[in-house]
């Protein structure tokens, strides 16, 4: 199981914090960091868009990666939500050994 931190975007803190509980209760995500107020500028329906919003930040792994893509798209407000994964080159031994025993419900 290799780890995998995915980028999330969320309209507020409140959909953000719900998002990001329901990923982690449901053992899909070990953690999940929130910064709030991001700029973001993007092209939407034609248009050029900028609005503030909530980054998630997630950390899964490569085995949970399709579940939580499938439960992020059904509990997300937005019709098209971002979920960027990304393969770390390096993670810590003991970080790692964490976050594989937290995703998929196996709790310490």
């Amino acid at each position: 199981m290799e780890a995998r931190v995915v980028l999330i975007t969320a309209p507020d803190e409140e959909t953000a914090r719900r998002l990001a509980r329901g990923l982690v209760d449901e053992g899909l995500a070990a953690c999940v960091n929130l910064i709030d107020r991001v700029q973001s500028i993007y092209r939407w329906e034609g248009a050029v868009e900028e609005t503030v919003e909530v980054l998630m930040i997630a950390k899964t792994t490569s085995s949970a990666l399709e579940a939580a893509e499938k439960w992020l798209i059904a509990n997300h407000p937005y019709d098209v939500p971002e979920f960027v994964a990304l393969d770390p080159e390096s993670v810590e031994p003991a970080y790692l050994a964490w976050l594989v025993g937290q995703v998929g419900g196996q709790a310490e």
